[in-house]
């Protein structure tokens, strides 16, 4: 992946992380997307491989709901890189709230999750065609879950955000194939603390009913992501399951 760009959003932590430090020992230069981690993410920049004068990896605000950000991100890689090679859309939001709690889903937070995880991608998505058209090969991966076809997540807004998601990942792939390829990563449960309150111990216990008896990490999460530069050519506008065989 020497020369490629990559834009990972919500690159400070967790999957998002995962994916900066795979995508950046692949060769390519990352641009690491922040909101509020804006110093882990100069910490995650400063221990990635060192590139040529020319390539350099960068660290960006990009936050979820601001599209006036995602215009002046793309200025700024405009300018700088003239393109982008791969968008990874890693960046989420969500509350731990029992799907019978009605009272604590109002319509507010209920907007905020869609917006966060749906709206997002689709903005940063957005304001980075120009520069993905350019490209000529290139490839959006977005971060779903495998809530977005069960039902079953943190709160009945998260699973039908990542089910728009996926639907408008299968949208995008047909109307801007062949230059640029749509996928969606769909995880179980991953060993991170996106979810407040979700303990080692209930991962641990969900794991041990799938075949291959093991929690999902962020690193396997980033190993699709890179499959889907590296080897996946013919896939798009699909989704790729990393669940340990959750739904069998």
């Amino acid at each position: 992946m020497d020369g490629k760009v990559a834009v990972v959003t919500g690159g400070s932590s967790g999957i998002g992380a995962a994916c900066v430090r795979a995508l950046a020992a692949e060769g390519a230069s990352v641009v690491i997307g922040y909101h509020r981690g804006q110093a882990r993410a100069e910490d995650l920049c400063a221990e990635l491989p060192k590139l040529s004068v020319e390539q350099v990896h960068r660290v960006l605000p990009i936050p979820l709901g601001d599209g006036m950000a995602h215009a002046e991100v793309a200025r700024a890689l405009q300018a700088a890189a003239g393109r982008v090679d791969i968008l990874v859309n890693s960046a989420g939001f969500t509350r731990r709230i029992a799907h019978t709690d009605l009272e604590s889903l109002d319509d507010a937070v209920f907007n905020e999750i869609l917006v966060a995880n749906a709206g997002g991608p689709f903005s940063i998505t957005r304001a980075l065609m120009p520069l993905l058209r350019v490209s000529g090969d290139a490839l959006v991966v977005n971060v779903s879950s495998i809530s977005a076809f069960t039902g079953s997540g943190s709160n009945i807004a998260y699973c039908a955000a990542k089910a728009a998601l996926d639907t408008m990942t299968i949208s995008l792939a047909r109307a801007f194939g062949p230059a640029v390829r749509f996928l969606c990563i769909s995880p179980a449960a991953v060993d991170t603390g996106f979810v407040e309150g979700r303990s080692r111990a209930e991962l641990e216990k969900k794991s041990a009913q799938t075949p291959l008896g093991r929690i999902v990490t962020p690193d396997d999460v980033a190993l699709a992501v890179l499959a889907c530069a590296t080897h996946l050519k013919t896939a798009t506008g699909t989704r790729i399951v990393v669940d340990g065989g959750h739904q069998l």
